[in-house]
């Protein structure tokens, strides 16, 4: 193994943190020009987040309070945010121990700048050989397609049998690298949309690990 690929997004740290900074974003926005609790605002939405999911929060917010705004602006603010982000404490270590050693990649969909904006909060430049962004490059580019896979694997000069991809989300994440003969490993963690969602042997990683410092064995 002279590879090591990565998702981004509830792999190397909790995306529920940006998902809460751009709350408090819209919340201090609201607040300010409605005169109300931010604080208020702020857990309401982290209710509506858990009893009917994050597609239609700011919607539900304003309906309540009979607010007029424009939600894509909202949705903009919230995407903009620049909350503190962190790594899991495992994803530090791992990068840190294993830099140099290995050739470092990552591969994240999302929008283009909310993702690059992520990156930079984490601070993760200087771990990486390199990154993609899937949606640099459109989003017939995105997982589960096999192309930043392949653009990975050129870029990092390795065959698919000397990489391994590590992720969360069965979904997109392991279907494609397992095609191309790619090792996966599906990190489980305790939080994250997709710890309880379980599917065929096709679009499950070929391994399952609590945190990454269960990944040393299989790199040996």
């Amino acid at each position: 193994m002279k590879g090591i690929v990565f998702d981004l997004d509830d792999t190397l740290y909790n995306e529920k943190d940006f998902v809460y900074g751009g709350f408090q974003e819209v919340a201090l926005y609201l607040s300010h020009k409605y005169v109300l609790d931010s604080t208020v605002l702020y857990q309401q939405m982290i209710d509506i987040l858990y009893k009917q999911g994050r597609g239609k929060v700011f919607d539900i917010i304003c309906e309540q309070y009979a607010f007029k705004e424009d939600i894509s602006a909202l949705v903009e603010l919230y995407r903009r945010a620049r909350p503190k982000l962190h790594l899991y404490e495992d994803a530090e270590t791992f990068l840190r121990s294993n830099l140099g050693k290995y050739k470092l990649g990552l591969i994240t969909d999302g929008l283009y700048y909310v993702q690059w904006n992520k990156i930079k909060l984490l601070g993760i430049e200087k771990y990486f050989d390199e990154m993609i962004v899937t949606d640099d490059y459109g989003k017939e580019f995105w997982k589960p397609s096999k192309a930043p896979y392949i653009e990975m694997s050129q870029r990092l000069e390795l065959l698919f049998n000397e990489m391994v991809y590590i992720g969360d989300n069965p979904n997109k994440d392991f279907y494609a690298a397992k095609q191309l003969g790619i090792l996966t490993i599906r990190i489980i963690r305790e939080q994250g949309d997709f710890i309880n969602i379980f599917l065929n042997e096709d679009y499950e990683a070929d391994f399952i690990v609590r945190n990454l410092y269960e990944v040393e064995k299989f790199l040996k």
